[in-house]
C-alpha cells in the first residue's frame, strides 16, 4: 500500500539569492558537458571534463566531431584534448564520465567498426589522463557504476529512432527495428574485460504487467542511473505508437539489481492520450507535460526521486523502492519538471526549469530541512536553437557541495559556468 507524505513549507516558501557565476576557460571555442547526473569535477577538484566544438549549433551527423577533454582548473583553466568522437549530442554529450575506482581515468563513447554481436558502429574508450594510455571496449556506455566495475549499455540505434535528441547516428544502414525484441535491452559490461551480458530485455518489459497501450507500440529504455552502492539501478521504460508526438509517449519507472534480478515497478505513467493530430509546436511542451515521468535520480541506495504523476498529480516524488511508500517533495514550490540531484550531504536538491515565457531558465536549490526553495540564478536561452541544439542547464554538484557547474548559452556562446553556492548552503564538510 502506498502513502503520500508532504514536507512542511516555511512561511517564506520561495526566496532569491543570486549566486556568483563565472565562465570556465577562455571562450576560444564552444564547450559543454552534457547531462546532469554525472560528476564533472575530478576527485581532487583539479580537472573539469568537457566537450569542445567550433560552432554554437549545427546539424549533428556522422562527420560532426567533438573534441573530448578537460579543463585544468589549477593551470589557468587551460583545455586539454584527449581525443575526439562522432558519437555525441548536445544533451548527453558522449557520456563522458570518471571511473571512480581509477581517479585519473575517464570513459566516453566512440565510433567502432569492429565486427561484433551487439551495437554495431558504437563502442567506448578509456583514457588515463595521467599516462595517456587508452583502451577500447566493445559497447557504448550509458552510465558507469560508482564502484568502477561495470557499465550499463543500451542500443543507441533504438534511442536514435525514438528520441534523436539523445541518440547517435549510425554509420551503416540499419534494418527496421522490431517493437520489443527479446535480444535487445540493457546490457551489463565488465569494464576490466569488456565482456557483456543482456540482463533486461525489451520483450521482458513488454510482458511484465502489460497495459493495453503497449500492444502495438515501439518500446525503449532511457535515463539509467546506478545507485551509490552500485548494487541496483533505475531506468525508464517508454513506449508509443506515435514516436513523433512526444505527448503520446508513455512511461514506467523501474529499479533492478545490477544482474537483472528483482525487477521492481515503482510507477506506471500510462494515461489517457490526447486526440491524434499535429504534434505540439512548442519545443518544451513535452518536458512540461504533467503526465511525463522524467529525470529520476537516487537520493541514497533505497530512495528514488522523479518528476511525474502519482495518483494523477504531478510533483517531485520520492519513492522508497523497498516499501513503495511515496512522498511529495516541495509541494507548491517545486512545481515544474527539472534536472534534479541531491547534494553530497543529501540536504539540498539542485534543479533547474525549462524556459519561461521570456526564454529564461531558473537555477534553484531546495532545502529538504525547511521546505524552502531558493532561486540562485536566471539564464537566457535562445529559442532559435530549437530542440536538437538546445542547451539545458543540466546542473551538477561539485564533490564538496559548494559549487555547481552548468551548461549555458546566456552569453550567446555555449560554455560551462561555475556557480558558487556557499552563500546558500554554507561550507558543508566534504
Amino acid at each position: 500500500m502506498q502513502h503520500d507524505n508532504t514536507m512542511p513549507v516555511t512561511a517564506e516558501p520561495v526566496r532569491t539569492v543570486i549566486c556568483p557565476v563565472s565562465r570556465v576557460g577562455d571562450g576560444s571555442a564552444h564547450h559543454f558537458f552534457g547531462y546532469y547526473n554525472k560528476p564533472v569535477w575530478s576527485a581532487d577538484g583539479r580537472r573539469m571534463l568537457a566537450n569542445r566544438v567550433n560552432v554554437l549549433q549545427g546539424e549533428l551527423g556522422l562527420h560532426f566531431a567533438a573534441q573530448v577533454g578537460y579543463f585544468d582548473m589549477a593551470d589557468g583553466e587551460r583545455f586539454h584534448s584527449i581525443g575526439e568522437t562522432t558519437t555525441w549530442n548536445f544533451q548527453m554529450g558522449c557520456q563522458l564520465q570518471w571511473l571512480e575506482n581509477t581517479p585519473s581515468s575517464v570513459i566516453f563513447n566512440t565510433r567502432s567498426f569492429a565486427a561484433k554481436d551487439a551495437y554495431a558502429d558504437f563502442g567506448s574508450t578509456i583514457v588515463d589522463l595521467d599516462t595517456g594510455a587508452t583502451r577500447t571496449l566493445p559497447l557504448p556506455v550509458y552510465v558507469v557504476a560508482p564502484s568502477g566495475e561495470y557499465a550499463l549499455c543500451i542500443d543507441y540505434d533504438r534511442l536514435q529512432l525514438a528520441h534523436p535528441t539523445i541518440g547517435y547516428f549510425p554509420h551503416t544502414p540499419r534494418q527496421p527495428l522490431p517493437l520489443a525484441p527479446a535480444d535487445e535491452g540493457i546490457r551489463r559490461m565488465d569494464l576490466a574485460t569488456g565482456k557483456h551480458t543482456l540482463i533486461v530485455t525489451m520483450a521482458q518489459l513488454r510482458q511484465l504487467q502489460p497495459v493495453a497501450s503497449m500492444e502495438r507500440a515501439f518500446h525503449w529504455v532511457t535515463h539509467l542511473e546506478i545507485a551509490p552502492g552500485s548494487a541496483r539501478f533505475l531506468f525508464l521504460h517508454r513506449w508509443t505508437e506515435c514516436i513523433d508526438d512526444e505527448t503520446r509517449w508513455l512511461h514506467r519507472l523501474f529499479t533492478v539489481n545490477a544482474d537483472g534480478s528483482d525487477l521492481r515497478l515503482l510507477e506506471c505513467g500510462d494515461h489517457p492520450l490526447p486526440p491524434l493530430g499535429a504534434p505540439p509546436s512548442g519545443i518544451f511542451d513535452y518536458e512540461k507535460a504533467i503526465w511525463q515521468l522524467s529525470h529520476p535520480t537516487w537520493r541514497d541506495d533505497g530512495h528514488v526521486m522523479v518528476w511525474g504523476p502519482h495518483r494523477a498529480q504531478a510533483n517531485y516524488h520520492l519513492y522508497d523502492e523497498r516499501t513503495g511508500q511515496v512522498e511529495v517533495v516541495g509541494r507548491g514550490v517545486l512545481n515544474e519538471n527539472g534536472h534534479m540531484t541531491y547534494s553530497p550531504d543529501k540536504r539540498w536538491i539542485l534543479s533547474d526549469t525549462y524556459p519561461d515565457d521570456e526564454d529564461h531558465r531558473l537555477l534553484i536549490l531546495f532545502d529538504t530541512q525547511t521546505g524552502q526553495r531558493i532561486d540562485i540564478g536566471r539564464f537566457y536561452t535562445d529559442p532559435a536553437l530549437g530542440k536538437i541544439n538546445r542547451c539545458d542547464l543540466h546542473p551538477r554538484w561539485s564533490r564538496c557541495g559548494t559549487q555547481v557547474c552548468i551548461d549555458s548559452v546566456h552569453d550567446h556562446e555555449r560554455q560551462l559556468y561555475v556557480v558558487d553556492v556557499r552563500a546558500v548552503v554554507g561550507h558543508p564538510a566534504s
